[in-house]
């Protein structure tokens, strides 16, 4: 990938996509197109397919997509994985079809089995029943890769998945219903702290195990990927460090500063038990994660309390 070629990030205003460039930037990488949802509606074929015939770029990072938390993806998985699909097999048919040389497609973690032997090996995808909570959105990520193999086995398409672990960071979604753990959990203790609150209920039991890469970690994986691997398939980019959603409900209002009592609601499903991928094809590739998980959330919390002032 030369610094003069036309690449493409779809997503850019996203989470992972914002990362992604910021990094591709980092590196001297300038020659960047980014398209707004309002100026581009992926989900329309025809709009997709005059956008690439237009500009064909030569490298496409597929990180747009509708994304949410368990409540989102329990009461929207019609859009979850209507709109997914949409997205995916437009961008990925049209990079194909209009000479892209290179497609990153970024998967998630929650596409493995619920029940998987632990760390999850890149093999262990399709071994086994999946999630119930997110299983539409789940099923969108799974024909995105699937579509990715199909394309690098029959024309010979260098496209390829990236499975991140559950992201956070700078760019998060606070939505105080349709946000990641992280994002929900620093929303609600900032807003308790602010009004006063002497407790908070969290869903769940605590106990589930969860794996978090800060955003511009999995960037640089996203980019460094890109220019180093080229064998079709998945590869794993994780952070290797877990911590239980207890554990990390109390370093997030340690951050915040919220002083209450956490009290949890065990009727509120807690989701899979355990999620720690494997990360070792990647790390023997010459990339690990940089940003410890505290660092990375006091990073985070500083950066929402300045959006608040804007």
């Amino acid at each position: 990938m030369k610094s003069n070629n036309l690449i493409y990030v779809a997503g850019h205003n996203g989470m992972v996509g914002s990362a992604i460039v910021r990094n591709l930037k980092q590196q001297g990488y300038t020659n960047l197109i980014m398209k707004s949802s309002s100026d581009l509606d992926l989900r329309d074929k025809q709009a997709t397919e005059d956008f690439f015939a237009q500009h064909k770029p030569k490298y496409v990072f597929l990180a747009a997509a509708k994304v949410g938390g368990i409540i989102a993806n329990d009461n929207y998985g019609a859009d979850f994985i209507s709109q997914n699909l949409a997205i995916q097999s437009n961008v990925i048919e049209s990079s194909h079809q209009f000479g892209v040389k290179k497609l990153l497609f970024l998967g998630s973690s929650c596409i493995y089995p619920k029940l998987a032997s632990q760390p999850m090996k890149e093999e262990a995808l399709l071994t086994g029943e999946l999630e119930p909570t997110n299983l539409p959105y789940a099923i969108a990520k799974i024909a995105g890769k699937i579509m990715c193999d199909a394309y690098y086995k029959q024309y010979d398409f260098d496209a390829f998945t990236v499975m991140p672990p559950n992201v956070y960071g700078v760019g998060d979604n606070f939505h105080p219903e349709n946000s990641h753990v992280i994002a929900g959990l620093m929303y609600r203790f900032h807003q308790a702290k602010i009004n006063k609150q002497d407790k908070i209920t969290c869903w769940g039991t605590g106990s589930p195990f969860r794996e978090f890469i800060y955003a511009d970690d999995l960037g640089d994986a996203c980019v460094f990927l890109m220019k180093n691997y080229s064998k079709g398939g998945m590869i794993n980019a994780g952070s290797g460090e877990e911590i239980s959603i207890k554990q990390l409900a109390k370093t997030i209002a340690q951050i915040v500063g919220f002083e209450g009592e956490l009290i949890w609601d065990t009727s509120k499903p807690d989701g899979t038990p355990k999620k720690l991928m494997d990360n070792s094809k990647i790390n023997q590739l010459g990339w690990k994660s940089t940003t410890p998980l505290k660092e990375g959330l006091e990073a985070m919390y500083q950066w929402y309390l300045k959006s608040l002032q804007q």
